[in-house]
């Protein structure tokens, strides 16, 4: 997450692409390599694996970034992650609107065959309706919460601390554990699904309301 970056205007930028290769169509790979949380399964066995492995780290990702914590509690090698990969009963909060409930179940799919991995299918998504994907609509208007912060270093501080009432961020967000993951199990991640509301947003990308620690949740990762 720490090479996702802001530009003056608080539009994303993807940085490090040391690792990355191109794939022709039909390409396969078999190198291990990038961050173990965001490994796809096909990826943690050693391949082949295609360009589906990126949508599935995306889907990590955009869970990360709602709840706050990883779906999976990352392992010290790549053998016992993939056995955790495997073997962990995947649910989901129930605090996840539907749409992005299933947004994240087709891109955390096990099997990359039926994994969501086109960006037409992607666009097409119900959590994504009325949403503009023309580049220059999308970069013509500055984040106006990120400059906020930008022109203002003491909310800036406060929000990496979790602390900025006026943006209402996640109750809990460990900031500091998604950005340096831990090396070792016993340090893991807490995989507590709980998750809290923040303040609406446009469209259906706001969360529900949040589910009883002890409910029944929503099983996912087919």
């Amino acid at each position: 997450m720490e090479n996702i970056l802001l530009t003056d205007n608080g539009h994303l930028r993807l940085a490090d692409f040391g690792l990355s290769r191109r794939l022709e169509r039909g390409g396969r790979a078999f190198t291990i390599c990038g961050t173990i949380q965001y490994m796809a399964p096909e990826v943690l066995s050693g391949g082949p694996y295609n360009h589906a492995a990126d949508w599935w780290s995306l889907g990590i990702l955009l869970f990360s970034l709602v709840t706050g914590k990883f779906p999976v509690p990352p392992e010290p090698d790549h053998c016992c992650m993939l056995r955790k990969v495997r073997g962990f009963p995947y649910e989901m909060p129930l605090s996840f609107s539907p749409p992005f409930a299933l947004l994240i179940t087709e891109l955390l799919c096990k099997t990359p065959s039926r994994r969501l991995r086109t960006l037409d299918r992607f666009k097409r998504q119900t959590f994504f309706y009325g949403t503009t994907f023309d580049l220059t609509l999308l970069q013509r208007q500055p984040v106006e919460v990120i400059l906020e912060l930008r022109e203002r270093p003491d909310r800036a501080a406060k929000a990496r601390r979790g602390l900025t009432l006026s943006l209402q961020p996640l109750k809990g967000f460990d900031y500091d554990s998604l950005l340096s993951p831990p090396a070792t199990p016993d340090t893991q991640l807490d995989v507590d699904t709980q998750t809290h509301t923040v303040a609406p947003l446009p469209g259906p990308a706001h969360l529900l309301q949040p589910a009883q620690e002890k409910g029944p949740r929503r099983e996912v990762f087919v």
